[in-house]
């Protein structure tokens, strides 16, 4: 039975205390940004997969060797094995990886610069969020400060590693929404499949029914049903019509669809 009472703090500290010594330094590092972001008193049978996965997307590629990120994993499946979490979280923690851009061909770059019309306000609702914490953050820096012994003030080091996320995090968004286009209706007048559109597929091979909306890689969110454009779905569904054959190359083998509707 998940421990509904046992927060992240408490959780970490379990976790922690079990590591071997030579791990337990660069564990703490990771796990404690961790448990920053979400509160110490946060319950961890609250944690979500949607909440993870953003956590993990927002992380700093430089922070990917630093064994930072493998700690947090690692404290997840810990979670997950002791009981105090429902689902293996770890599987949702998948960090943001650079990838190098083609030299050439428009139409694969071309989804980066573009946003679905709902994608662009839930941006700009998270960006306009961020902003109104702002001014909380500052206050916990200016009584954190106020402590006169600083070589123990974890309060005012939290504070402050939690402002430069924040204001690290605001100004991508601000630079996604000055330079990103939005897709909508009137990019694509006919029949066809586009970017923003969601579309029910017919499985040909269990007959089951499923539903994708296409979005720019920047919006997926697979428990939403919203999948990237650069997909090897998405890429095989754009430009299909209503009653086409789809045949998509995945791990598992070659998967066929019938588009059956396409819904704007």
């Amino acid at each position: 039975m998940v421990d509904q009472n046992l927060t992240l703090g408490d959780a970490a500290s379990r976790f922690l205390a079990d590591l071997p010594a030579k791990e337990r330094e660069v564990g703490r590092q990771g796990v404690h940004k961790f448990v920053r972001w979400f509160g110490q008193g946060h319950p961890v049978h609250g944690l979500t997969a949607p909440e993870v996965a953003n956590y993990a997307a927002r992380l700093p590629s430089s922070e990917a060797d630093t064994g930072k990120q493998e700690a947090v994993k690692t404290f997840l499946a810990y979670a997950r094995k002791q009981g105090w979490t429902k689902t293996n979280l770890t599987v949702h923690f998948k960090s943001r990886k650079v990838k190098a851009r083609p030299s050439s061909g428009a139409e694969k770059s071309a989804p980066e610069a573009f946003l679905t019309a709902q994608g662009r306000a839930e941006l700009q609702a998270e960006l306009d969020a961020l902003k109104g914490k702002r001014p909380a953050i500052i206050e916990q820096i200016r009584l954190a400060a106020a402590d006169k012994d600083v070589r123990e003030n974890a309060p005012l080091g939290a504070a402050r590693e939690q402002l430069g996320h924040l204001e690290g995090r605001i100004k991508e968004l601000e630079q996604v929404l000055k330079s990103a286009g939005v897709i909508g209706k009137k990019d694509e007048a006919g029949l066809k499949v586009y970017i923003g559109d969601t579309v029910l597929l017919h499985d040909l091979a269990s007959g089951r029914e499923v539903r994708y909306t296409i979005v720019s890689p920047r919006e997926v969110d697979p428990v939403r049903g919203k999948i990237s454009s650069a997909s090897p779905i998405g890429q095989a569904l754009i430009g299909r019509r209503n009653g086409e054959m789809v045949e998509v190359t995945a791990p598992a083998g070659k998967l066929r669809y019938q588009v059956k509707a396409i819904e704007r």
